[in-house]
């Protein structure tokens, strides 16, 4: 059993600071395995706001997977956003764009879908999808192999193709091929969790995807500042959601989701 913690959508420049010291707290006590970042650590790519980010992840355990998001690359300053868009990025939190964790349960693969040419849209290139294939039929079975992004490959119906990270169809496709199990997305600020089947029709492959919505940002859109706790055992994964009060109590278990594998498909399981 490993345990994995999600956070996404920091937005340093826009946060809460009374979330900060709660939430380090308990992601301390909570002891993960690893930690999982899904983009977005800044609001606007500025050198504080990633200064205030890295202090915030050293703060939390370790080892830990970090992708950037669309707030990470340049606005307003037209050159940095074209010639050098995640200059900063590398220089203050991770200079590897492609991280990963692997050990003898899980495998935690990192992409990004960070990019100059859209405002917030993301994209993955064929490069991309090749260099993830060739890494994962490298691993053999036996592990829970996870994909993490900013931009969803994924979500409930009602939110459109449009929200979608461009490629995710050829992208699902090498998901199906090589076995991938959970991805792990945020960049909408709206927690979610559930399998890939109504979207992406592929026989006997469904993966379990899983949004979490914003860690620490004032952007909350309508939904409480919030991160995933993933129990991930063999074939079964439980999802967790923590959820600050309000009354500054700090961040609670709000609810839990438990999914199963048979053969190549996730779905909803009773709690154990």
């Amino acid at each position: 059993m490993r345990t994995l913690i999600h956070l996404s959508d920091l937005h340093f420049g826009r946060v809460d600071p009374a979330l900060i010291a709660p939430l380090t707290a308990l992601a301390a006590r909570l002891a993960p395995d690893v930690v999982v970042v899904s983009g977005d650590l800044t609001q606007r790519a500025r050198s504080a706001e990633f200064r205030a980010a890295r202090a915030f992840l050293d703060g939390l355990p370790g080892p830990q997977i970090v992708v950037p998001g669309n707030h990470d690359v340049p606005l307003y300053n037209v050159a940095a956003r074209f010639l050098t868009p995640l200059h900063k990025y590398r220089r203050h939190v991770c200079d590897d764009l492609s991280p990963e964790y692997i050990d003898d349960e899980i495998a935690v693969l990192g992409i990004n879908t960070a990019r100059s040419l859209t405002f917030k849209d993301g994209r993955v290139n064929h490069a991309q999808i090749d260099r993830v294939r060739a890494r994962l039929d490298g691993l053999g079975p036996g592990r829970t192999k996870v994909i993490v992004t900013h931009h969803p490959f994924d979500l409930p119906q009602h939110f459109g193709e449009s929200k979608l990270v461009d490629r995710a169809p050829a992208a699902m496709d090498m998901f199906a091929a090589c076995g991938v199990d959970l991805l792990l997305a945020g960049h909408l600020h709206a927690s979610h969790a559930g399998n890939t089947a109504a979207r992406y029709q592929i026989g006997g492959y469904a993966a379990l995807m899983v949004q979490a919505g914003t860690a620490t940002s004032t952007r909350g859109r309508g939904e409480s500042n919030s991160f995933n706790v993933l129990r991930i055992g063999a074939g079964h994964i439980v999802v967790e959601r923590y959820s600050w009060d309000e009354g500054g109590a700090g961040f609670g278990l709000v609810g839990a989701e438990s999914f199963g594998r048979e053969g190549g498909v996730w779905a909803g399981h009773p709690l154990p």
